[in-house]
């Protein structure tokens, strides 16, 4: 799977590498229990078969205990977009989160020419992402990113590429705890997954809603 690689900030400092799997295991092991219940839901959500998700090394300097997921929406061999999602707990709490979880996110998916030069389009994103979060009821707070989008042209003996636009999401937000302390995680999983197939140009999961806006496939998806 070739997602998102980019580094993130959540407004507290950008994610630095991950450590050793030994001190992973072991940093688990120690998570309190709202931690590992959140992390449990991420792990067992069932999600749209076209999106391939698995587990990723976490940063270690955001907060206390992390976990880390990459996915890549998939059609045959092809790669329409790809992204990663991090959940942060500092059982302490945080002031700039409100709360005591955090999500993190990227998403990037290759977009028509014409439809990067939509001026329109940074808002379009950011309201795909608020707009996934509300249409499964979640509770969220302290919402902030960035949508940013970006051209390549290419010369010299990559002159034969065509040229190529790209849009880039990246977005932080609080979920709201329910009982435990936990947030529903695997609620927002499936959000942040309904982002993804959106951003690759998906059909909603559910038919007929036509309050779903989506991008149009890109004519030459990335291959595998």
């Amino acid at each position: 799977m070739a997602a998102a690689q980019g580094r993130l900030s959540d407004g507290a400092g950008e994610m630095d590498d991950a450590k050793d799997t030994e001190e992973d295991a072991s940093h688990a092991n120690a998570a309190p229990p709202p931690f590992r219940a959140a992390v449990d839901a991420l792990r067992t959500a069932r999600l749209r078969p076209q999106i391939e998700i698995e587990p990723t090394p976490p940063p270690q300097r955001l907060a206390p205990f992390t976990y880390a997921l990459e996915a890549a929406v998939v059609d045959g061999d092809q790669e329409l977009a790809d992204g990663r999602l991090v959940l942060l707990h500092d059982p302490a709490g945080h002031d700039a989160w409100h709360g005591t979880f955090r999500l993190v996110t990227l998403v990037r998916a290759e977009l028509e020419a014409e439809m990067a030069a939509d001026p329109l389009l940074p808002e379009v994103c950011w309201s795909w992402l608020t707009g996934a979060l509300q249409a499964r009821g979640l509770g969220y707070g302290e919402p902030s990113g960035t949508v940013t989008r970006a051209s390549s042209h290419y010369f010299g003996g990559l002159s034969a590429r065509p040229a190529a636009s790209q849009i880039e999401i990246r977005a932080s937000w609080t979920p709201r705890e329910g009982l435990g302390g936990v947030p529903d995680t695997a609620g927002h999983l499936a959000s942040w997954c309904d982002l993804l197939a959106q951003v690759a140009g998906l059909p909603p999961a559910a038919p007929g809603d036509a309050s779903v806006v989506t991008l149009p496939q890109r004519r030459g998806p990335q291959s595998r």
